[in-house]
Parts: C-alpha cells; structure tokens; sequence
C-alpha cells in the first residue's frame, strides 16, 4: 500500500525532525487494521471478549485480538460498548489530567457523530455534568442520537445546529470538544478512499473550514474554559498551524498534559507559539493516525443575561414516572409532542435556555408516549440505566435474541416468566428492548429503523 500513499504528505512528514518514514510507509503495506473498543460502566463492567488487552491511556478501552461481527453480539446493541478508534480514547487520559473526571462540567461536543466522544465523555464527566451533544449534518445526527439512546444516560441533549447558532450563547460551556472534520490521512491504514479523497487542495479547504468552525464556536467557552481541539490528519495545516491560528487570534494559553514514554505518543510544539500537541501514529501507537491540543482559555468572556423564563404548566403524570423509572428525586419529567421525558432536576433552567437557542433532537430520556391512561413504553427508556429493575423481564438465549433484534416473530414459550404485558427482554442480565406478552403470542416491539438487516 505504500505506493499508494501521497508523496505530498510523505514529503512534508519527513520535514519533521525524527520521523520515519520507513516504518510509516512500512505499517500502512502491511495493513493491519486494530479493533478496539470502550466499554460502558453504566452497563459492563468485564470485558466481553477474550484475550482482549487493555488500551493504556483509557481504563475502559481494550484492543480486541480479533474483530468480530459486531453486528450479531446483543450487548453491542444493548449499549454495553462502542467500538472506539484506541487513539481518541486519549480524551479520556485528558479529562483525568485538566481535572475534569467526575467534575460539574457542561460540555459541548461540536462535531459529535457518530458518538464515541460523546459518549466517553458522558462517562468521564460523571452523572452530575451536562453534555451537549451536537452535529450540524441531519442524517448524522440521527446515528449520533441512536448511538447516545443505546448508552443509556439522561444527562445529554442531542442537537442539530450549525457551529454558528453556538455564539448565541456566549461563555456558556466548561469544555468545548472540537473533533473537526478533516483530510483524514490518520485513517489511510483503515480506509482506502481517505487516500484516493487526498489532496493538498483539500487540506488547504479543510484548514480554512476548521478556522470557520473555531471561529463561531470559541465564544460559547467560558473563561479559564477549556478546549480540547483534534483531527484524524497528519498535516501540520490542519493540526500545529490551527492552534497556532488560536493563540493569535484569541486569547488561549497551551496545556501541556503528562503521559507515559512508553506510549509512543509523540509530543509536538507548534511553529509560532509553541503550543503543545500531541500526535498518534500507527507505527509508534497501538491505533490510526491522530492529534489533540488542549487549551485554556484567559480572555475575560462575557456572558448573557438569564432572565427568568416562564414556567410552562408540566403535565407530566408523576404516577408513572415512579412506576417505571428509578432515582426519581433525580430528574424533572416533562412532556414533549406527546412523550414524557425525564431529565436531570439540576438542570432544569439550563434546558429551557437551550430551549430557546438550539434544534434539539433528543434531551434526556423518552420515556414513552402517554394515551392519557397508560404508557407505551419507548426504546429509549429500554436502554436507559434509569428504569426500574424489578419491571417484568425474560432472560432469553443468544438464538432469541438475535430474532427479536432482526425483529422477527417470537414464540410465546420463549416468555414463560410473563403472564402478560410489557416485557422487557433480556441477555445476560442486560436490557435489549420491548416485547408485549399476550395469551397466546409476543408483538416485538423492537425498532424497524435500526432492526438487524441482511445477517
């Protein structure tokens, strides 16, 4: 395959000091592809895959010795992990070092689908932060909010906005996450188009888009905010340039972040300001082609005036929000285009602001939809780790499982535990969806748009 990689990119890699491109060019002809995956400790806590090993920067991750078909494990779409490229997980060694894990943040993540640093941040950042979730590409941002769905946490509003809507809401974020669109040359091992896509007209565009979206987003960060900027590039354009870009154009100062040596993460310094970055290559990394900068923003930003909103009359029926979901001191239910939802209580107002600035596809959990007498349970409230354990539930086979995820008929032997009803269906003690248990047969409740096709 080294044949086929850009003599541009190769060219200007070898301008930086000891890099080698023999070993670079000789990891990309073997074309060896790393599988690895985060799990989710909301729902698994032991890894489900044998003779997986740990990835060091992230105590959740673990390189896989083989890649299985994802697509036929019930606990891949129960939620119980994500399969998660090793070198973004990064983020993770991050969130520990700047002080972040576990704290009371609220946190955007700018360019967020399909989800894997949504979701790690949901579980860094802890239950009592605020994580804004957002991706300006509609078809995008419904696999990202299928993908929040499955990880099951209340605590995390989707949404569907250009960079731009976010000025509207100046010094608001803790943390701004900006995975911003690139070349993709880190992905070359992985994907044969990145390179045939490849060009440095291309970076040059992708450069210019990445300063737009900086643009319109910094003013969202509060002061002494910070900002985690990253790329899957090798090109310094897309990468030292842009947060030498940041640094003069606004007010940042460079986080330097302390790792192991023998990660063979290579630590950088921008051109102008010096500014730190740290960059993953797959001859050096157990993982593709990456690079993340942290800074901290010093610029005194002003903020927006809160002024009381209006307090809408909640019809929510409190009743059934006790009768199928836990931790109700916890959350605030309101209703939504005739669904109730749950959301964190602490977080009330900031909703209503959000409210009133973004498109929001998805905030909190669905819990279902109400008649007026009853609740139609919503797969959203499935994979929530906030329902009620002790619903009625049937442990069913991997064969069973597979069925009701293809969304094919299932017998009502296989249901034995429920009279009738609502069911939840289970495997290995973990909640895959809704069936509802009649005298004599099941009606799968499992979702048509993200049901098992063609396996």
């Amino acid at each position: 395959m080294s044949n086929f990689l850009p003599n541009e990119l190769i060219k200007r890699l070898n301008e930086q000091e000891g890099f080698d491109s023999e070993a670079f060019n000789n990891i990309h002809e073997q074309g060896d592809k790393i599988t690895s995956v985060r799990l989710n400790p909301l729902k698994q806590t032991t890894i489900p895959f044998e003779n997986a090993s740990p990835v060091p920067w992230c105590d959740t991750g673990y390189y896989l010795t083989q890649r299985p078909v994802f697509t036929l494990d019930p606990l891949y779409h129960a939620g119980c992990y994500y399969v998660q490229e090793a070198s973004s997980m990064f983020i993770a060694h991050i969130l520990k070092e700047i002080g972040l894990e576990n704290s009371v943040t609220k946190a955007l993540d700018l360019c967020a689908a399909p989800g894997g640093k949504s979701t790690l941040l949901t579980n860094y950042l802890g239950s009592e932060s605020l994580l804004v979730s957002n991706e300006v590409i509609k078809s995008r941002a419904n696999i990202l909010t299928g993908n929040i769905v499955h990880w099951g946490t209340s605590n995390v509003v989707v949404t569907n906005n250009d960079p731009s809507t976010f000025k509207r809401l100046p010094g608001y974020f803790d943390l701004l996450l900006v995975d911003a669109p690139c070349s993709g040359s880190g992905m070359f091992r992985r994907d044969q188009e990145a390179i045939d896509e490849w060009s440095l007209a291309n970076v040059k565009l992708c450069s210019d888009r990445q300063k737009r979206i900086l643009a319109e987003s910094l003013s969202a960060l509060a002061t002494d905010g910070y900002l985690l900027y990253s790329t899957c590039s090798y090109s310094r354009e897309e990468n030292e340039d842009i947060v030498d870009w940041i640094q003069t154009a606004f007010s940042f100062e460079s986080i330097r972040i302390t790792f192991d040596s023998d990660w063979g993460i290579e630590e950088t310094r921008s051109t102008e300001h010096q500014a730190f970055g740290y960059r993953f290559y797959p001859h050096k990394v157990k993982g593709e082609g990456f690079y993340i900068a942290v800074l901290r923003k010093k610029e005194d930003q002003s903020t927006f005036s809160k002024k009381k909103i209006k307090t809408e009359k909640n019809h929510a029926p409190l009743g059934v929000v006790v009768d199928w979901t836990r931790q109700q001191a916890e959350h605030v239910p309101f209703m939504h285009s005739g669904h109730i939802h749950i959301f964190p209580k602490r977080y009330e107002e900031e909703l209503k602001w959000l409210q009133q600035v973004l498109y929001i596809k998805q905030a909190g959990t669905d819990m279902g939809k109400w008649t007026g007498t009853e609740l139609l349970p919503s797969h959203d409230l499935a994979c929530s780790i906030h329902i009620r354990s002790d619903l009625p539930a049937q442990e069913v086979t991997e064969d069973v499982a597979l069925q009701f995820l293809r969304k094919k008929s299932l017998a009502r032997e296989d249901f034995d535990a429920v009279n009738s009803g609502w069911c939840l269906v289970r495997y290995k003690g973990i909640n895959l969806g809704w069936v509802k248990v009649l005298a004599n047969r099941v009606n799968n409740y499992y979702p048509t748009e993200v049901r098992i096709m063609n396996l």
